[in-house]
């Protein structure tokens, strides 16, 4: 039986990636996968530790030969898991985190549905959403625009996850994704020695 690949998706600035090394430092066995992106590299952000940053050219040559487990366009840029390091760890029988956006985990649940567990990261408020992404000063006023605006469609894919945890602080919302992650685990874990 395969590992299991849990995804955490939410509204951008609504602390996904602070989460996510967070989390890492919490369950270092936990296997956190690197997503592929075209979108330029911010100044704080290191080339295969945030992101793999590439162009467009490598992106599609890359998808043409299936390199994605998942891909989307977000934002006018594009996103993608590399395949290869997700199949070896589901293999294995080892669980795998995806911090991704609700298009990628709608493929995700299409390609396994068993064994996906889908975690939706919210915001206090969509105001506290608004204050965070002008707080972190990377995008422009048009482009903090254009991230509220989805992040209200993006909502509505809320009843297509199965765990949703308020953003209030990044200290409790790591506890309360940890505490689903070891959960989920557990249960598969014990299920799986149920049928042996």
């Amino acid at each position: 039986m395969q590992g299991s690949l849990f995804v955490i998706s939410g509204p951008s600035g609504v602390g996904k990636t602070t989460i996510r090394q967070e989390l890492t430092k919490m369950m270092p066995d936990l296997f956190v996968s690197v997503s592929a992106t075209t979108r330029p590299k911010r100044p704080e952000e290191i080339n295969g530790r945030d992101y793999i940053f590439m162009g467009p050219e490598e992106f599609d040559a890359t998808l043409s030969r299936n390199g994605f487990f998942e891909w989307a366009n977000v934002h006018g840029n594009l996103y993608g898991t590399p395949t290869g390091p997700i199949e070896e760890k589901l293999a294995k029988s080892e669980n795998a985190l995806l911090v991704i956006d609700v298009q990628g985990a709608c493929q995700v649940r299409a390609r396994i549905p068993s064994s996906s567990v889908l975690i939706f990261l919210l915001p206090p408020s969509i105001n506290e959403l608004e204050s965070r992404l002008q707080g972190r000063k990377s995008d422009t006023v048009e482009q903090v625009k254009l991230r509220l605006e989805n992040a209200k469609s993006e909502l509505e894919s809320l009843l297509n996850y199965d765990y949703s945890v308020v953003n209030h602080t990044i200290a409790q919302a790591t506890q309360d994704v940890a505490s689903i992650i070891r959960w989920c685990s557990y249960r598969r874990k014990y299920d799986r020695q149920g049928k042996n």
